[in-house]
């Protein structure tokens, strides 16, 4: 039986490196080539937005969190994490960005019988009012304009296996400030393989696949005055505008739950109620307009009620570490949470976040 047992491990495990080296392919073909020594594609990608971590938890983790995510946020994380959620479920996180700017995030996942979730999301980021200067009246002509992006998603989630599920999200993304807009469609697609072995999980995903967009609007169209003198109508023109990529990203992450083996044994009091939780996660990631970076986080949880989190993000020139605190409620049929976690900047001030979330039968 020892051996039987072994045998399946192994297989498990196996298995989770094809899925690591068929997702790293992918990515490698589809993602231009990134090295910290030699880089030259930073700024090059629109859509900056679209790479802000949402939820209190992850973030709390400083995005560690490809592998661990269950819950509703794993939209934004990894998309098969939603395969976990086994109840109505709702989310709402709001980030305090640095220079007066908010981004927001709002979800609900439903059970679509018993092996699939559907999940629909908005994301949306705003500057807030800028005043309008000029080189001749630096100081504001007395217009406002701002910065509106948001993000529109659907999302499918299932359970091939009991351990291995799967998810996609397709989103309609826009840009917009003053009186110009650019949108279009990016996708995100996403593994995560529970391997049974003492709570080790992994996780894949490829984020912001999608078409180029370039901004149209009324302010690229112009009116050329007829030349004093001579016989000519005006003439009216249109600018040219330049086209830019989505933030295209890979994630591949690894989470271990402490409390299975590894290091301590699980303890369940009387009521069912798990005494201890500590799990610690790594992630990868690369992108197709900055350096490649690397983030570590663990969560502790103390009797299923208040949860503790850190992490480090490494590769990353503003954002180091990271730290938040959950406090949950699970009785009568509802189960909400409440998080927030806080990302000290290098030279923007501190990133603050708060989430809540909620679980119905």
């Amino acid at each position: 039986m020892d051996t039987i047992k072994t045998m399946k491990t192994m297989t498990r495990l196996a298995f989770a490196a094809i899925l690591l080296c068929i997702s790293t392919s992918v990515a490698s073909s589809q993602l231009i080539s990134v090295t910290a020594g030699n880089f030259t594609k930073v700024g090059l990608a629109g859509g900056q937005f679209l790479k802000i971590g949402v939820g209190a938890r992850g973030t709390g983790m400083a995005g560690a969190y490809s592998a661990l995510g269950n819950d509703v946020t794993s939209i934004f994380w990894n998309p098969a994490g939603i395969a976990g959620v086994e109840r109505y479920a709702a989310d709402f996180s709001q980030t305090l960005w640095f220079a007066g700017m908010t981004h927001s995030f709002a979800a609900v996942v439903i059970p679509v019988g018993e092996k699939f979730r559907l999940g629909a999301s908005f994301t949306g980021f705003s500057s807030g009012d800028i005043n309008v200067t000029t080189t001749a009246q630096q100081e504001g002509n007395g217009g406002i304009y701002n910065v509106s992006d948001i993000a529109i998603g659907v999302t499918l989630a299932g359970h091939l296996t009991e351990q291995f599920s799967f998810g996609a999200t397709a989103k309609y993304v826009q840009h917009a400030f003053t009186n110009m807009s650019a949108s279009g469609f990016v996708f995100d697609v996403g593994t995560r393989y529970n391997t049974g072995f003492n709570g080790l999980v992994l996780g894949f995903s490829i984020n912001s696949l999608g078409t180029q967009q370039a901004f149209d609007g009324p302010d690229i169209t112009r009116t050329n005055p007829p030349v004093n003198g001579t016989n000519t109508s005006p003439l009216d023109m249109q600018l040219q505008t330049a086209s830019f990529s989505m933030p295209l990203s890979f994630r591949a992450g690894v989470g271990l739950d402490l409390c299975k083996g590894v290091v301590f044994e699980q303890e369940v009091d009387g009521d069912g109620v798990l005494q201890h939780s500590w799990t610690t996660a790594f992630d990868f990631e690369t992108y197709s307009d900055v350096p490649e970076q690397f983030a570590i986080g663990t969560e502790y949880t103390w009797k299923e009620f208040v949860s503790l989190r850190a992490g480090y993000r490494f590769g990353s020139d503003q954002f180091g570490l990271a730290g938040g605190i959950g406090i949950r409620y699970n009785g009568g049929g509802f189960d909400g949470q409440i998080d927030y976690s806080i990302n000290p900047s290098q030279n923007l001030g501190l990133i603050n976040r708060f989430s809540v979330a909620m679980r119905f039968n």
